[in-house]
């Protein structure tokens, strides 16, 4: 495949939401012609201040554009977009390249993959990893599944929106190396909740505590911004609770069809999945909020279990 270029390609962005409008912008700043969709108009209309073009179907992107790429939050969203005639395969021009930024299952990625080879269109499956901090500064890594030529060929992309990109293998391999690392970014969100809530247990300053935790080796890069907005009580969502809620879901299924023993993943899974079901709008490191509330409600039991104790004596 040859080489994208900023004067010879078009690309199509289906999806600008939480992670793929900022993506669509920095494409847009560094002088790619871009084409966006979205099934909320205004959010693809949002573009426009920086020189993008809005399209009414995913028909009318993909038969225009020879690259699309797409960010979408289910595998339901990605296989609607691309299946059926109105979707982006059957409207595809001949030799044009997908790459879908999407976290699914790795069994949609190559569903896409068998799909678009019927049609003449090349298929990547590049996940993302980073927040949208990352995605605005261009600071993302990315997990590329395909044709490795196809992969080389988009370098010009990749290096516009990510600080580091790694072709894994064929496809569903991008998709696979995204659970497997958002594996241990959500285990290691729910041992620094269980952390914190242990040390304000145990009687330290809360404040303190995440403000000395932050600058040790043991937190991740990933998650320090997270301990200064628990400072504040800032949970707003960069990474959605929603999707890691999602993520945790993709990840415990495939790990039961390859027999993978996940114990501490699914642990973690219940307590994202309790504080999701409050309902809010919230990051992912929201979880502290739960661990502090069962905290909360274990040292009414335990006073309780005392006052009986007391009074059978």
């Amino acid at each position: 495949m040859n080489p994208i270029t900023l004067e010879k390609n078009k690309l199509g962005f289906v999806g600008v939401g939480y992670m793929g409008r900022p993506i669509a912008q920095r494409l847009l700043k560094s002088g790619f012609k871009v084409l966006a969709y979205d099934r909320e108009r205004s959010k693809a209309q949002e573009l426009i201040q920086y020189g993008g073009t809005v399209a009414e179907s995913v028909r009318e992107l993909s038969s225009g554009c020879d690259v699309v790429l797409s960010c979408l939050p289910s595998d339901e969203a990605v296989l609607h977009v691309y299946r059926g005639a109105d979707g982006a395969f059957a409207n595809a021009l001949r030799g044009a390249l997908v790459i879908d930024m999407s976290t699914v299952n790795p069994e949609t990625s190559l569903e896409l993959s068998k799909l678009g080879s019927e049609r003449g269109v090349d298929v990547l499956d590049v996940t993302i990893s980073g927040s949208t901090p990352a995605a605005e500064q261009g600071a993302l890594t990315l997990f590329g599944g395909g044709k490795q030529d196809c992969f080389d060929a988009a370098d010009s992309i990749f290096r516009v929106i990510a600080r580091k990109y790694f072709y894994l293998g064929p496809s569903g391999s991008g998709a696979t190396m995204k659970l497997v690392v958002n594996s241990l970014l959500g285990i290691g969100m729910q041992a620094i909740a269980e952390a914190v809530t242990f040390g304000e247990k145990a009687g330290l300053d809360r404040n303190r505590l995440l403000d000395v935790l932050s600058q040790t080796a043991v937190v991740a890069p990933a998650h320090v911004g997270k301990l200064q907005g628990a400072m504040t009580g800032d949970y707003s969502p960069q990474f959605p609770l929603r999707l890691m809620n999602k993520d945790f879901g993709l990840i415990i299924t495939l790990a039961a069809a390859i027999g993978a023993e996940m114990p501490a993943t699914r642990a973690a899974f219940e307590v994202n999945a309790a504080q999701s079901a409050q309902g809010q709008e919230q990051d992912f490191s929201a979880v502290i909020l739960e661990m502090e509330k069962q905290a909360h409600l274990g040292s009414g039991n335990a006073r309780t279990r005392v006052g009986i104790a007391s009074a059978e004596k």
